[in-house]
């Protein structure tokens, strides 16, 4: 009747527990319809503070500093995870020499704010454009923390796994590549995806170096006097457009684990049903 860690609730506590829920439920739902009554009551959903929206050029608009967003996210995505596995590589190297320079590399970077990396690439080395600043940065800060995530995943590893491929010939290389990595991908895919989020996010730091991304053009519409300032509408629609890509890299992740669930589950079979078929096999053999 308890698990490990707790008790299991009895009657009287499920009943209280489903009460706090809804409770917290109700007062989330009060608090969302507070904040959208006040911007119906400031005006904010008026058909003509929204009427940019129906501007073909202010479409195209929204799409182009889209694009820029996910153009800054994905190569900073690609680099910082490249980054990641390359450091937290040679911070688990046995060679002083790679582990300790791959250790001061990463905590430094991990330190350093991302504004001041941003700031300095685009005003101290006058990278040029903007783009590179920004991407440079989402790199060496996401990538200094994913090391991090990346090392952490497989020192998890129980030590029977390592010390299971030494023991057949392989090298540490091949040890890391073949038998740790694939198992520590599985628990770290949470992680990742999360650090991946933060990353998107981080893109709209992008606008303080007049990079033309999703922020910036939101202020640069939200200040337009032909369209009445509205910032508010833009700001939902722009927020809105966050939450889309973000829940589309949480279901990606998702989509990832059932996968190797699936082929997991799948090889297991196999391995089952290839073993029984010896099985039998040498049974009628005998």
């Amino acid at each position: 009747m308890t698990a490990v860690l707790f008790d299991v609730p009895g009657p009287k506590s499920r009943v209280r527990h489903r009460l706090y829920a809804v409770g917290g439920v109700l007062a989330l739902v009060g608090i969302v319809s507070y904040v959208i009554y006040q911007f119906a009551d400031a005006g904010q959903f008026d058909a003509d503070i929204w009427e940019w929206a129906l501007y073909e050029q202010v479409q195209l608009e929204v799409v182009d500093a889209l694009v820029n967003t996910l153009r800054a996210f994905g190569a900073g995505a690609v680099l910082a995870l490249a980054f990641g596995a390359i450091f937290a590589a040679g911070r688990l190297s046995d060679h002083a020499a790679i582990r300790v320079p791959a250790t001061l590399i990463v905590e430094f970077f991990r330190a350093v704010p991302l504004v001041v990396m941003i700031f300095f690439f685009h005003y101290g080395l006058a990278l040029g454009e903007p783009f590179y600043s920004v991407v440079l940065g989402l790199t060496l800060y996401n990538g200094s923390v994913l090391a991090e995530v990346f090392r952490a995943g497989i020192l998890s590893l129980p030590k029977g796994q390592s010390e299971a491929a030494y023991a057949v010939g392989m090298r540490k290389t091949q040890v890391t590549r073949l038998v740790l990595l694939p198992q520590a991908l599985r628990a770290m895919l949470p992680a990742i995806i999360s650090q991946l989020v933060v990353l998107l996010k981080d893109t709209a730091l992008g606008f303080l170096i007049t990079y033309e991304e999703l922020l910036r053009y939101a202020r640069y519409l939200g200040g337009s006097l032909e369209f009445g300032r509205p910032l508010i509408p833009i700001t939902i629609v722009v927020g809105a457009m966050y939450i889309l890509m973000c829940l589309a890299l949480t279901g990606f992740a998702k989509w990832l684990e059932s996968r190797n669930r699936r082929s997991k589950k799948s090889l297991a079979v196999n391995v089952t049903a290839e073993t029984e078929e010896g099985v039998l096999t040498d049974g009628k053999s005998a």
